[in-house]
Formats: structure tokens, C-alpha cells, sequence
């Protein structure tokens, strides 16, 4: 056995030995609790009801996000140098692979120059509303604890990107914009024909030309669920972990063994699930832009 396998083993057999000691101690036989639901903690309570304007954590998080988004450009734009610093060559590492890696990597120089912009700002949003999700807040309303006398809102991991509308959202612009570019690049016919692979004549285009229509808009469905269901099911795991587990079984001892698995999620989840989902995010949307002026 390798020392790699005897490691591993080691651990999964120390955690089966805190477990069962764990539960000789603290006692096996738990109150299964009812009250408390997990997908609560990712529900919107209105803190301002105004209708479709209400205010609530959502909208907060959005807000934060566009601020961050703005003020970071505008702050290192500002303050460029011949020499640059540490901050300067972090920021230019982020550009190069927005520019290099994304836009030209997918699409035409000329076409890069102009949607450059508009993809940078999609991967910045997306990367800053992930990453704000792995910062507790106090959003949570609905549980509140008391500090001298004050009653505030319990600490939370909430991201904008976990609730489907804000996906949808951005799916439904690079939706409108792909196909707003390949319609101006190819004219209506020209693009729908383009839709459609080389080589399909016949009887087989009637089986093939509706397919490919109906995949143009599965794009649309792609980019939500992606993005929308690796941050919901990254925080639910999380939360779990964290000791939602140990609440709804009733079982407190358990929390001392799933916690280190909470932490390992989130700092995976911190390191490379928020940044890589808006890189896939950003990159498939230039593909799209991309291909939707190909003739083919």
C-alpha cells in the first residue's frame, strides 16, 4: 500500500473513531428538527415592499456587486503607472485574460475590439457577485441575535447569482446579443442559414433545421442553470456542513465532524468554483457572439 493510500486511510479511519466517541459521549438518539428548512436561508424577505422595486438581500448584493464592478475599474484606470505595482500587475493579469483568453481567443480581432467591453464587465460582475456570496453579511432577518440590547440580523452566506432570476437575466442579454449581432453580420436569412450545418439537404433538414433552432435557445436555458445551480448547490453544501445537518437530524455531535468538510467546500468553492463559473460564464458568451457571424 502506498503512502499516499496508508494517509488517507489514516484519516478516514480517525474520523470514524471521533464520530463514534462523539456519539458515546453526546448520545446517538437525536429530536429530528422540522421547523428548520435549508432552503430558508436563501428566501428573499422585503426589507422596503414597493411592489417589483421592493428592496430585500438580493437586491442589496446587486448593489454591492455593480458598485465594486464600477469602482474598481474607475480606481485602477485612475491610477496607472510606467512601473506598475503589485495591485497594477493583478489587474493586468485579469485584463489579459479577459482580453486574450475570452474575446480573441473566441471571436475576430475586430470583433474583439468592440465586445470587449461589454464581456470584460460581464466576467468582473459575475466574479465580484460569486465572490461577495463567500462573505458572511448580516442579511438573515429572519433570525436575529441580540448585541447590547440591539437586535440584528444573523450572519449569512447569500449570493445573487444563487437565485435564478439574476442568471436569467444576464442569459436573456447575451441571448439578445448574439443574435442581435449575427442577424446585422448575416441578414435574418443569412443567419438562420447559418444555423443550419453544411452538407444537410433533403429530408434530413426538416429533422436537423428544427434541432438547431431549438439548441439556439437551450443556450439560453445553459447559461442560467450553470451558473444558477453550481452557486445554489455550492452554498447548500456549505450550510449542511456548517451544521444545518446537525440541526435538522437533531444531532449535535455531528457538527464537530462535518464541519472541516464545510470548510474544505468553501475554500474550494472560494478559490475556484466563483471564478471559474464566471469564466465559463464570460468565455461561452464570446463563443456565441463569435459563432453567430460564421456562415457555418
Amino acid at each position: 500500500m502506498s503512502n499516499r493510500k496508508k494517509v488517507l486511510w489514516g484519516i478516514a479511519l480517525f474520523y470514524m473513531v471521533v464520530l463514534v466517541l462523539l456519539g458515546v459521549i453526546f448520545g446517538v438518539s437525536g429530536h429530528k428538527n422540522n421547523e428548520f428548512q435549508i432552503q430558508n436561508e436563501f428566501k428573499l424577505t422585503n426589507w422596503v415592499d414597493l411592489g417589483v422595486l421592493s428592496i430585500n438581500r438580493g437586491v442589496l448584493y446587486l448593489l454591492l456587486t455593480t458598485i465594486l464592478t464600477i469602482g474598481t475599474m474607475m480606481y485602477i484606470a485612475g491610477r496607472m503607472k510606467a512601473r506598475p505595482n503589485r495591485v497594477q500587475t493583478a489587474v493586468e493579469v485579469l485584463y489579459s485574460l479577459m482580453r486574450e483568453n475570452i474575446t480573441r481567443g473566441n471571436m475576430a480581432d475586430d470583433m474583439a475590439r468592440k465586445w470587449f467591453p461589454f464581456i470584460g464587465t460581464l466576467f468582473l460582475f459575475i466574479w465580484y457577485a460569486n465572490m461577495i456570496g463567500y462573505l458572511p453579511l448580516p442579511t438573515n432577518t429572519e433570525e436575529k441575535f441580540n448585541l447590547f440590547g440591539v437586535h440584528i440580523p444573523s450572519f449569512a452566506l447569500y449570493a445573487a447569482t444563487a437565485n435564478i432570476s439574476v442568471p436569467l437575466i444576464l442569459a436573456l442579454v447575451v441571448f439578445l446579443a448574439f443574435n442581435f449581432e449575427g442577424v446585422r453580420a448575416q441578414g435574418f436569412g443569412g443567419y438562420v442559414k447559418s444555423l443550419i450545418p453544411a452538407g444537410v439537404h433533403g429530408p434530413m433538414l426538416l429533422l436537423i433545421g428544427p434541432l438547431e433552432i431549438v439548441s439556439v435557445f437551450m443556450r439560453l436555458v445553459s447559461l442560467t442553470i450553470r451558473l444558477f445551480a453550481n452557486i445554489l448547490a455550492g452554498h447548500m453544501i456549505i450550510l449542511f456542513m456548517a451544521g444545518g445537518l446537525a440541526v435538522i437530524l437533531g444531532l449535535t455531535f455531528l457538527g464537530w465532524f462535518t464541519m472541516p468538510v464545510a470548510i474544505a467546500v468553501y475554500l474550494f468553492e472560494l478559490g475556484l468554483v466563483a471564478t471559474l463559473q464566471a469564466f465559463i460564464f464570460a468565455t461561452l458568451t464570446a463563443i456565441y457572439i463569435g459563432g453567430a457571424v460564421s456562415h457555418h
